[in-house]
């Protein structure tokens, strides 16, 4: 009767022998697994931007990698979700490279409903990346991480110059008031800026406009141009800016003068 159960005990024991075994030489050929990400690729359309990450996973362990699932989330400082995504592949077979695309999307207008903030001051927002698999389709390991994601200011360091008259006559001055920022965005600024002037007591004194075409991550310097009354001429007052420009609309703005 004890050898039965001697048996059962020696074949049980080398099951778990066997299972640690694996178990430890699995989890060991991790260190066979290269994880590179290239160059993210960007587009803007229709009020949405999309960031295409290239990622490649080269399996040189032992076993095949099955449910593998890249899940991200990225959120601003007041830790509003402004982006959730993830990829899923089945499986990973050992010895093959398999490169995809990781996609992340950002509504523009969420982003920018803290108002002035994110259009005129760059930014970090935060990004949790977590990886889940299953190494020889039996152990799963999950890890993540955190790390900041920088955001550029579409208007960065805006700014409208004091008011100078370019000519006159008995009636009308024509005023000249300097307009310049720089567009640290992953994405150009394409439209038209319209900027109105008031006196101090808030009177509309007069309106201009300009279109603007600004490739990322460069400046600009222009001008808008005032018509006015000569004899409404204000001393000091302010403007209202009005931004329409793919993809953004905002505004007021209001910058004082004088």
């Amino acid at each position: 009767m004890n050898l039965p159960i001697r048996a059962i005990g020696i074949a049980t024991t080398l099951l778990w022998v066997f299972l640690i075994a694996f178990f430890a030489s699995a989890v060991y050929s991790l260190k066979d697994l290269r994880f590179d990400i290239g160059e993210p690729h960007l587009s803007v359309s229709d009020g949405e931007a999309f960031v295409y990450i290239p990622i490649c996973v080269d399996n040189k362990g032992s076993y095949n990698l099955s449910a593998f699932n890249l899940s991200t989330s990225v959120k601003d400082a007041n830790g509003s979700t402004l982006s959730e995504s993830s990829t899923f592949l089945p499986v990973i077979k050992s010895g093959e490279k398999t490169e995809f695309l990781h996609n992340l999307t950002f509504n523009l207008e969420d982003l920018l409903s803290n108002g002035e903030y994110y259009l005129f001051n760059d930014a970090d927002l935060l990004v949790t990346a977590s990886i889940g698999v299953k190494i020889a389709e039996a152990i799963p390991v999950r890890a993540s991480t955190n790390f900041s994601l920088p955001w550029g200011a579409p208007f960065y360091n805006f700014e409208l110059g004091e008011p100078s008259i370019e000519n006159f006559n008995l009636t009308h001055i024509n005023l000249i008031v300097p307009l310049g920022f720089e567009n640290h965005s992953f994405f150009d600024v394409q439209g038209e800026i319209k900027v109105r002037m008031y006196d101090v007591s808030g009177a509309l004194i007069g309106e201009g406009e300009t279109t603007v075409n600004v490739p990322q991550h460069s400046f600009y310097t222009g001008h808008v141009s005032f018509c006015i009354e000569a004899e409404k001429m204000p001393s000091n007052g302010f403007f209202e800016v009005y931004f329409t420009t793919a993809p953004i609309i905002y505004g007021p703005m209001v910058v004082p003068y004088g």
